[in-house]
């Protein structure tokens, strides 16, 4: 994710100016953080999850980066975020400072739009080998169930074929580190304030995406209480009694996003920091219309359950 100062201060060089070189003590938090993530990552999945979903996540905080360079925006490297053994993961991805506005709606898009689309030009490929590793089989209670989304059924199906409906393909390491990759993709297109389908959407649709964004964070509670009830039916269902604590538990990813959205917005303020006049390109307007369908593609009404 890539960051803007909510202020705006203007510290973006003049075109051809030499942006500031890097820096042993510019970069070392960067590098400890790089760090103590892989060893939490590894720690938490194993070697087989860590490489390949590092890989991905290289990928998508560069693909900013060198955006941001690129239109010669002020940027820092990445500051990854470890989350040792609590977390499902082992991180909680990584985020990008710019210390300046980005003035131009082109540059805002470039380095909104650069981060999801090289991350999963990693996570596919990653994907497809981990799924063709995986075999397909009845799962064993207790199990987990990763969220299903449109471009995650369709590489189990493009792979595998059709799987019997008591049947699931149990992720070898590499496949959930691949599946992990798109969820985090996802996460990041989510239109609003600074995420990067924020930026996205902010430099589409200008100042009317800061009313769409109001919209899209009050939408989480539906999506919660839907999760809440495709949890609560099957319980019901059956012949064991419910267990409503664990089907609030797998419900609560996008309770928790409602909050963490509302925290988002109290730290940077209510609005997407502001663009200079001006059009998208007719080839960046595209860009921008596919990274949106693209979280739609990626969309997981229940990210994560786990079941009995």
């Amino acid at each position: 994710m890539a960051e803007q100062n909510p202020a705006g201060s203007e510290t973006i060089p003049p075109s051809g100016a030499a942006l500031p070189p890097l820096t042993w003590r510019s970069v070392r938090l960067n590098l400890l953080l790089f760090v103590l993530t892989v060893a939490s990552v590894l720690v938490t999945q194993g070697w087989q999850f860590a490489l390949p979903l590092m890989a991905i996540l290289l990928a998508h905080e560069f693909g900013h980066y060198f955006a941001a360079r690129y239109h010669r925006v002020p940027a820092s490297l990445p500051y990854f975020i470890p989350l040792p053994v609590i977390g499902l993961l082992g991180t909680l991805g990584a985020v990008i400072a710019m210390p300046g506005r980005i003035r131009s709606r082109n540059a805002l898009l470039d380095i909104g739009a650069s981060g999801p689309l090289a991350g999963l030009v990693v996570a596919l490929p990653v994907l497809f080998w981990g799924v063709a590793a995986s075999p397909v089989a009845p799962p064993e209670h207790p199990y987990s169930q990763e969220g299903q989304s449109l471009i995650y059924l369709a590489v189990k199906w493009l792979v595998h074929g059709p799987i019997p409906g008591d049947h699931d393909v149990l992720l070898h390491p590499t496949a959930f580190a691949g599946w992990a990759g798109l969820l985090l993709t996802m996460i990041n297109l989510v239109p609003f304030g600074q995420l990067d389908g924020g930026h996205i959407a902010y430099a589409l649709f200008g100042e009317k995406q800061n009313r769409f964004a109001i919209w899209i964070r009050r939408a989480l509670i539906p999506l919660f209480l839907y999760s809440l009830i495709t949890n609560v039916l099957p319980m019901l269902q059956s012949d064991e009694p419910p267990d409503y604590a664990l089907a609030v538990g797998n419900s609560l990813f996008w309770l928790v996003w409602y909050v963490f959205l509302g925290l988002l917005t109290r730290f940077s303020g209510p609005d997407h920091p502001p663009c200079e006049p001006g059009e998208l390109t007719p080839a960046r307007r595209a860009v921008a219309w596919f990274s949106l369908a693209l979280f739609v593609g990626l969309f997981m009404p229940t990210p994560f359950a786990q079941f009995p």
